[in-house]
């Protein structure tokens, strides 16, 4: 792939464009900071009008415009109100957090600050890369909010544009892997890794092991290739796309999925493959394989790693399912993030019936989700980038495919209550509430909630028919985790109004 010229041609329309992108930069950006900072601290005021008022832990207060993806912040100032940028905003942010949790952090406001300029970058190459013709690529790398409620979302590890922009979703990246050769007596690997064999051919006494060219660059493994433990082996003779998790590309003419390490903190975590979660890889993915053996949904099963003992998570790679075999004959693939994000070709924009496309939605992807933590107690990680969306000839949802088993929990390993809370939280706060506000959005009018209760009544869950009477959902407060500088696996939560609780 030809790396993008991330500074625009010389011409009268220069100044616009970068204007032009820089408001559009802060305007992504401060979008799910606002969220963060509205659902976790500030206190909403009965404030007719186009605004909504807040008022801040300081006492500030705060207006924006919107309500899905908050706008045009200002805080009142003597006079009137104050327009506050991206800038501003992360300043302020910084200030009522250090008040409203007593701790300072010089970390989380740069990473705000690295996360708007690549919403920028990526803005810029992104005008001039050709989006992938097929759909679901389209989805997956659609995504240039991101987690519309993470204060850094798009933040890429601080390191130089140069270094990550070739391999970003959001730039309609493709590009081939990097082969290596790891020395056979320095292979570890579990379960089904063939995949892996069919790439290339290594030489005696060596086994393949692809390699994200990104992590190749972060990563120091000098000795390993002066002392023959690694060789290398060129590249692939076909390109790999990058989908919204990153580090997990997509070999259409493989149909392959492959899941790499990236010491690159995104979002709430740095993205290796953590031994821990390889160790307990087979024992989680045949759990939800077994879930999932009958029934119209499917798992897109992650069937095995290899790595190389002396950087088993600095190199180690994943193998997971592609769609054949597995997705319903016809059906297109599509990301539900990519659907609450918008992209070319997206059924929300096209269907003619809201209301039957919705109710199909939630047939799809409820029910697998409820079966697999009723009848054989695995808590899916249903979020918005971890389901997949099928959807027939017309747009309508036909089939649900859910991945990634790192983010699965089994009963008993978690309480049956802590289960369901995560279960909640990923299924219906991080994913349904997303596509229901999505939805509504673009066709004002349409109540969302009314056909999500009915679907929930169906299923004989004492769990679902309690979701149904609560006043309250679980919100993970992610801006606080990060503040906090707590665990990137923890997740702590917040009550948030119900729209499920009836009327």
């Amino acid at each position: 792939m030809d790396r993008v010229d991330l500074i625009p041609p010389p011409g009268e329309n220069a100044a616009v464009e970068r204007d032009d992108v820089a408001d559009r930069a802060d305007a992504y950006a401060a979008a799910p900071l606002l969220n963060c900072l509205l659902r976790e601290v500030a206190e909403p005021l009965p404030e007719p009008g186009a605004h909504r008022v807040y008022r801040l832990p300081g006492g500030r207060l705060l207006r924006v415009r919107g309500d899905r993806r908050p706008a045009e912040p200002e805080v009142a100032a003597v006079g009137g109100w104050q327009r506050v940028g991206h800038t501003e905003l992360v300043k302020l942010v910084a200030e009522e957090l250090d008040r409203h949790t007593g701790l300072p952090n010089h970390e989380l406001p740069a990473e705000m600050i690295d996360s708007r300029d690549a919403v920028a970058a990526l803005l810029t190459a992104r005008a001039r890369a050709t989006a992938p013709d097929d759909a679901y690529l389209r989805s997956e790398q659609s995504l240039i909010t991101g987690h519309p409620h993470h204060p850094a979302p798009k933040a890429r590890g601080g390191g130089p544009v140069a270094g990550w922009l070739p391999y970003a979703p959001e730039a309609h990246a493709r590009f081939p892997l990097t082969l290596l050769g790891v020395r056979e007596d320095a292979v570890v690997e579990e379960g089904d890794t063939s995949a892996l064999d069919t790439l290339a051919e290594a030489p005696p006494g060596y086994r393949l092991l692809p390699a994200h060219p990104w992590q190749l660059d972060l990563v120091d493994l000098t000795q390993a290739f002066a002392d023959g433990r690694l060789i290398r082996l060129g590249t692939t003779d076909f390109d790999a796309w990058p989908t919204a998790a990153i580090r997990t590309l997509y070999a259409p003419e493989r149909d392959l999925f492959l899941k790499f390490s990236l010491d690159v903190r995104i979002t709430n975590d740095i993205r290796r493959l953590w031994r821990h979660d390889l160790l307990k890889l087979r024992r989680t993915d045949t759990a939800v394989s077994e879930a999932f053996a009958a029934g119209p949904a499917a798992w897109l099963s992650d069937r095995g790693y290899r790595t190389a003992d002396f950087a088993f998570e600095e190199l180690a790679v994943l193998v997971r399912d592609g769609f054949h075999g597995r997705l319903r004959p016809g059906a297109t693939p599509l990301l539900a993030a990519g659907l609450v994000e918008g992209f070319d070709g997206s059924p929300l924009d096209g269907t003619a019936d809201p209301a039957a496309w919705w109710e199909a939605y939630l047939g799809t992807v409820v029910p697998p989700a409820l079966a697999a933590f009723a009848d054989h107690g695995v808590v899916l990680e249903a979020h918005l980038q971890n389901t997949l969306v099928a959807v027939d000839a017309d747009g309508t949802p036909v089939q649900a495919l859910f991945r990634d088993a790192e983010g699965v929990k089994l009963l008993p390993d978690v309480s049956r209550a802590a289960g369901w809370e995560r279960l909640v939280y990923c299924l219906v706060v991080n994913h349904l509430c997303e596509v229901a506000a999505a939805l509504a959005e673009r066709r004002p009018g349409l109540d969302p909630w009314p056909a999500a209760r009915q679907e929930l009544a169906r299923h004989d869950l004492p769990e679902a028919a309690a979701l149904l009477t609560s006043p309250t959902l679980p919100g993970k407060t992610n801006l606080l985790l990060r503040w906090t500088g707590a665990d990137g696996a923890d997740a702590r939560y917040l009550p948030l109004p119900n729209p499920l609780a009836a009327p």
